[in-house]
């Protein structure tokens, strides 16, 4: 049986879970459902980042210790797990004690390839990334993603890791394996990050100034840039260093890595040099998706304009919530939310679309052939194709648009045969009709079934069997 492995990104606990979020681990979750589907053993992993300047400076402004600080994001992080239905069966957070020593083995053997070294630096730093900052890519003197925050000038003694030493096999990897990065427009631009020239980076932070890390092997006045220690999660999820026992999960590595824009150049870059340092083999595949704006504004505190899936889902429940993030949004590049997008595309998908069809037909079945329909085959192969190319392209909008033609078929088929008023002229023709109709809603709800599942689920209950059952409609129409 095949091992499907994929993880999202995680997310830094400096605030509550955002929408952004919850687009990346419903797409995540999305392919997890479809290779199970399939019947992949799935490895779903995700977690929290726990460690860091930013953190550290919270907590205290919280006026409580980094780790209790970390434990309440954390629980909100995972409480998404039934907010949204999710199926991932790992969450790991930094702060693990596997982790912990999963990352100061990486470090050693980095150490060991040669790759870590000491120097004194001056360099512009942004919190907010927990990235250093060149003037190349600021505007106006700022970071362009965190520009309310002034830039901090870092002059310390610290580790470095020598990334220049693998530009050259970098760029060997993204030429020898084309889709490395999804989409072509995203592994374009990593190329040409890299091409340009990398720099050794600092991986470390000097614990008098910032505690807050996982200490350096050898070194107890040093700890773990944050970037560092959080990559090694990818595999540290896996059980990894403990990769000998026969029912180890790190022979699932290399996995799917699922992850913003933002992420770009840690995930294809930084974290495929250190997989290359530590012999390690790379990511089988990156997704990069783009950011969601709320009603044309970046989503911030400050705006009040940030939105939280948990309060979407207590409006709209969880299903409505998945689907618009699938199929309401593009998958790569950059979406906007706004409530009014919102209401349209549940209305007119959900409740007037699938919806309607499901409970029209169940309705006339119910009524005009309560003994059953004849159980019809539909002719899928086409649909199906598309649907398999879009989801190997991570094209989940394009997915979610080829399973609706089939709902529209099937809608104007009724409109066109009219079943409830045929099965009073010619009764064979209308059970072949409703029958046919039968068999398509089969094939929609099997196909949605990785996007909204609990949705799915009842399609395929109320239609499993020949009589059908007529039931609540699905979706109700709303209005605001």
């Amino acid at each position: 049986m095949p091992t499907y492995s994929i993880t999202t990104t995680l997310p830094y606990v400096n605030a509550d879970p955002h929408i952004g979020f919850a687009l990346e681990i419903v797409q995540a979750d999305m392919l997890a459902r479809y290779h199970a589907a399939l019947g992949a053993t799935v490895l779903f992993n995700t977690g929290t980042d726990e460690h860091g300047q930013k953190i550290l400076r919270q907590a205290q402004e919280a006026g409580v210790d980094s780790k209790t600080y970390c434990d309440g994001y954390a629980a909100k992080f995972d409480g998404l797990k039934a907010a949204l239905n999710l199926t991932y069966n790992h969450f790991i957070r930094t702060t693990d004690t596997h982790h912990v020593a999963a990352a100061q083995e990486f470090w050693r053997r980095c150490d060991a390839a040669g790759d870590i070294y000491k120097k004194s630096y001056s360099v512009k730093y942004c919190v907010g990334c927990e990235l250093e900052k060149t003037d190349s890519e600021l505007v106006e003197g700022r970071c362009p993603l965190h520009p309310n925050r002034d830039l901090e000038l870092i002059e310390e003694e610290n580790y470095f890791f020598r990334w220049s030493k693998y530009q050259q096999p970098l760029l060997d990897l993204y030429a020898a394996r084309p889709d490395f990065v999804m989409p072509e427009s995203r592994l374009n631009e990593i190329k040409s990050f890299v091409a340009a020239g990398l720099n050794d980076f600092s991986i470390s932070r000097l614990a008098s100034k910032m505690p807050w890390g996982i200490p350096i092997p050898g070194d107890d006045t040093q700890v773990m840039y944050v970037w560092f220690d959080a990559l090694v999660n990818y595999i540290s999820t896996l059980g990894w260093p403990n990769i000998d026992s026969a029912d180890s999960e790190f022979k699932a590595w290399p996995g799917i890595q699922v992850a913003g824009r933002d992420n770009l150049r840690q995930q294809s870059a930084m974290w495929q040099a250190m997989l290359m340092s530590a012999n390690l083999a790379p990511s089988k595949q990156i997704f990069i998706h783009g950011f969601i704006t709320a009603e044309g504004q970046k989503m911030s505190k400050s705006l009040g304009n940030v939105i939280n899936p948990y309060d979407l889902v207590n409006d709209f429940g969880t299903d409505a919530v998945r689907f618009y993030l699938l199929g309401g949004l593009p998958a790569w590049q950059d979406g906007d939310f706004s409530r009014h997008e919102f209401l349209s595309t549940y209305n007119s998908k959900l409740a007037n679309g699938l919806g309607n069809l499901v409970s029209r037909v169940a309705a006339m079945s119910a009524k005009s052939f309560p003994d059953g329909l004849d159980r019809l085959s539909f002719d899928e192969a086409a649909v199906s194709a598309e649907l398999k190319l879009a989801i190997e392209q991570y094209d989940f909008k394009r997915y979610i648009d080829t399973v609706f033609t089939v709902v529209d078929q099937a809608n104007l088929k009724i409109e066109n045969e009219s079943p409830f008023r045929l099965v009073k002229t010619d009764v064979a023709a209308a059970k072949k009709s409703l029958s046919e109709l039968a068999s398509m809603i089969r094939f929609v709800a099997t196909a949605l079934a990785p996007a909204i599942p609990e949705a799915a689920a009842e399609i395929i209950r109320r239609y499993e069997n020949d009589a059908i059952i007529a039931a609540e409609p699905l979706f109700m129409r709303r209005e605001s």
